[in-house]
């Protein structure tokens, strides 16, 4: 997906609503979880796995010292698999064939393990959970949003706990907003109309705006449209995906919507003033600082929608590990995922805190070095994500072609008709491969 690689590329710092909620969802739930030791009582090393670089790799090793200093018999080896998450996937995929090899705990998307989950080679952390000791007595204590809790389920069944998220945010040229009397829009239909008159009022020489992931675009316009979830009953030419394809794919060929194409990112005709806004991750304001031309201001807001996608990934352990790692690890997540924790982790990687009360905390929503913790509280009040089902990532990464393809015809004023045939059967040869 794209955007596994553009978090690669920052080094600093993807998703239907699930049926079954993560609070009271898993088959083990009610089990005891008196078999989990409640301390530490010997040295204990637990191995984690992950794909960070630059400050949110130095967050990570600040976090696990403080972490060990106040847990002096535990130890936590931080092991790199690289600086790109594709990386991280390719030691995972390797390491499930070799389960000896695999580490206690690791980063990852919930995608990357759904066949792990189905060969039960994870660990089913609601005993965890609702451990009063080791964890937090329940997911409501927990102080982590649901829909957080339920990206990181698989079949529902809670393997995951949330770490380092983003969301979708509207990126808007400020400067080019006022130039062109264009309030900053809050719904899609007003997005498309302050484009239009954004391409109309500089002649064409400023497009309206542009989706960084157009998966996303597609994704999120179904089910918040239409209601449709992203599953293999989704049918790419029906009438309602139709109409979501065209809303993105008529105002290209009017002009006053763009992809990014070449360019591959938003960030970067947005940079230069040839887009006035784009929708795309939180993460994407670090590229703003670094890169705004010469005399423009940015401003951030809410996704000109109800719903947003969360993105990015989750810690999970194997069951290869001893009852004393198992505890010693979710010990550490719990830390992690902390209020305390989460405030300095995102003020140092810009990704979300997940932990509510960290995301509601007054001085971080106040904060003078970013735009975004003023309006996230807002735009992650409901957000939804990709379903973890067989083939779901490979599915939508061929939407991401799909539409690809349809806007680039839609650019050179040709029908895109014939392009929604060929990516229906495309889609639906990716769930059946």
């Amino acid at each position: 997906m794209k955007f596994y690689k553009k978090m690669a590329l920052i080094g600093a710092s993807v998703l239907a609503v699930a049926g079954i909620s993560a609070c009271s969802n898993n088959s083990s739930s009610s089990k005891s979880s008196s078999k989990i030791p409640t301390k530490i009582s010997k040295k204990t090393t637990i191995n984690f796995w992950y794909s960070l670089t630059g400050t949110s790799q130095n967050a990570l090793k600040k976090l696990t010292s403080d972490f060990e200093n106040k847990n002096p018999n535990i130890h936590i080896k931080l092991q790199s698999q690289g600086g790109n998450y594709s990386d991280l996937q390719a030691k995972l995929v390797s390491g499930l064939q070799s389960p000896k090899d695999l580490p206690t705990i690791t980063l990852a998307y919930p995608g990357w393990l759904y066949n792990a989950a189905k060969n039960k080679m994870l660990v089913n952390l609601t005993p965890y959970v609702n451990n009063k000791e080791i964890g937090w007595d329940s997911y409501k204590a927990s102080g982590i949003k649901k829909a957080l809790w339920d990206g990181a389920n698989i079949n529902g069944i809670q393997y995951g706990v949330p770490f380092n998220k983003s969301v979708e945010v509207l990126f808007y040229n400020k400067t080019l907003l006022d130039k062109y009397s264009v309030k900053v829009p809050t719904n899609m239909s007003e997005l498309a109309s302050a484009s239009a008159k954004i391409y109309r009022e500089s002649h064409h020489k400023v497009r309206g705006v542009g989706f960084d992931a157009l998966n996303n675009y597609y994704m999120m316009q179904m089910k918040e449209t239409y209601g449709k979830d992203f599953n293999k009953n989704l049918n790419f030419a029906a009438k309602d995906s139709v109409k979501a394809i065209n809303y993105y794919a008529d105002g290209v060929k009017a002009g006053y919507f763009m992809q990014a194409g070449t360019q591959k990112y938003m960030s970067t005709p947005f940079n230069n003033g040839q887009v006035a806004m784009f929708i795309g991750s939180t993460a994407n304001e670090a590229y703003l600082k670094q890169g705004s031309k010469k005399g423009y201001t940015y401003g951030v807001a809410a996704r000109p929608s109800s719903m947003n996608v969360q993105q990015g990934t989750d810690i999970y352990m194997f069951k290869k590990a001893s009852a004393m790692q198992k505890a010693a690890a979710f010990k550490y997540l719990k830390f992690l995922t902390s209020k305390s924790s989460q405030l300095y982790w995102a003020k140092q990687t810009g990704y979300m805190p997940v932990n509510t009360a960290a995301l509601n905390d007054t001085a971080y929503q106040e904060a003078k070095d970013s735009k975004i913790p003023a309006i996230l509280a807002k735009t992650a009040k409901n957000l939804y994500f990709l379903p973890v089902t067989k083939n779901s990532i490979t599915a939508y990464d061929q939407v991401n072609v799909n539409m690809q393809n349809i806007l680039a015809k839609a650019a050179k004023h040709q029908s895109w008709t014939n392009d929604i045939k060929t990516g229906k059967s495309k889609l639906d040869a990716a769930w059946k491969q």
